[in-house]
């Protein structure tokens, strides 16, 4: 199966990110469960998530559904069977310098995907994406043919890479779009109508070289779900309390001025932003973070799953006009709020996993496609 209008995140439930409160195991099975019996057909994990242990719990979740009946999405590319975990900034990257060197791209690749799906339970993958890479993973041939590999040798029949695990890497993006675009079928983007920049910026690459979009942070950290209002009480070490000051009650005011968009087409606020991204062409799925917010007057994460699957039902009501989808975007705007990581006008240290200086390759990219670094890539807010 190609990725469904409609995802399911293993991040969603807080088990393996710190988004609300962290779901026991059978309520977090039985959550996936009712995605799919609610007719969510794409449910993605990366093998990093938990050590394996996402992995594990997808492949409990989904035994006794037809294989064919979803597509199932992988994520490989931090080395936590080599590389020892750096604090927050977690596990390396396997093609860090200090684990191995290119000629052994592949074979990582190819043992790292056989473990994650064996914890699945199954012999492949529908898509695979290359997670988080470095600079290394976004320009070396080396690692783009380990990647094919995986698809000539079964494990997967699609392939595709998620930058993160913060916001920008635009030029890297749209750099291995141009050198690999062949061999990359999907991409992974944070995008939302109050997240607009810097995903963007490379929605038209990706339509160029033909690569679809599959957009996460749909929900804007909850906002979107219509449940974390001013004043809202973060579980402890929620990644959510690391956002500027004010982003709650920012992100309220702006949602005030959108609710009249959902209004009038019948459609909550969660389904509303999904119809902003999917205005886009190049955009063909969308993944939220589903959160089970502390407290006992909080929405069940159950309706939320429920909201997302009636997109696949809503029909004409997703299709905005241009006019709303240019409305939409400027009330959302938020270009300069935050500094981007990957290739960087600002940024003249030795690379390191995420961040690394602008050389003249990455320039004649932006050259290329009307991007000016020194103004459209920084902070300016």
């Amino acid at each position: 199966m190609e990725p469904t209008l409609t995802a399911y995140g293993t991040w969603s439930g807080g088990r393996f990110m710190n988004f609300g409160e962290k779901l026991d195991e059978a309520r977090y099975l039985a959550a996936i469960r009712r995605a799919h019996e609610k007719g969510i057909r794409t449910f993605m994990t990366a093998d990093v998530y938990g050590q394996g242990e996402s992995d594990r719990l997808l492949g409990l979740a989904l035994e006794g559904f037809p294989r064919d009946s979803y597509c199932l999405v992988g994520a490989v590319g931090h080395d936590f069977y080599n590389g020892e975990r750096q604090g927050a900034k977690g596990y390396p990257r396997f093609t860090d310098a200090a684990l191995r060197e290119p000629g052994e791209f592949t074979d990582y690749l190819r043992t790292a995907t056989r473990r994650s799906l064996e914890r699945l339970r199954t012999d492949h993958f529908d898509l695979l994406l290359l997670h988080n890479p470095d600079q290394t993973g976004y320009s070396s041939p080396a690692v783009w043919d380990g990647m094919e590999t995986l698809r000539e040798e079964g494990l997967t029949r699609l392939l595709g890479i998620a930058p993160g695990p913060a916001n920008g890497f635009t030029l890297d993006l749209i750099s291995a779009f141009e050198t690999f675009g062949g061999r990359i079928d999907w991409a992974m983007i944070i995008l939302n109508p109050l997240e607009p920049w810097p995903g963007g910026l490379c929605l038209e690459a990706a339509r160029r070289h033909e690569v679809s979009i599959i957009t996460r942070v749909l929900d804007y950290g909850g906002i979107f779900h219509d449940d974390v209002k001013p004043g809202h009480a973060f579980a402890p070490m929620d990644h959510r309390a690391y956002r500027a000051a004010g982003w709650v009650e920012a992100g309220n005011r702006k949602l005030e001025q959108l609710r009249p968009y959902a209004q009038k087409r019948g459609l909550t606020l969660l389904q509303l932003a999904a119809a902003w991204n999917l205005a886009h062409p190049q955009v063909r799925s969308v993944i939220p973070t589903l959160i089970q917010e502390i407290g006992a007057e909080a929405r069940p994460l159950e309706s939320k799953i429920d909201e997302l699957a009636a997109l696949e039902t809503l029909g004409d009501a997703l299709k905005l006009t241009p006019e709303e989808v240019a409305e939409i975007g400027a009330i959302g705007s938020n270009r300069g709020c935050m500094a981007l990581k990957g290739g960087s006008p600002l940024y003249t240290g030795e690379a390191v996993a995420d961040q690394w200086p602008l050389d003249e390759a990455l320039r004649a990219v932006a050259e290329r496609w009307g991007i000016r670094p020194e103004a459209d890539l920084v902070k300016t807010m």
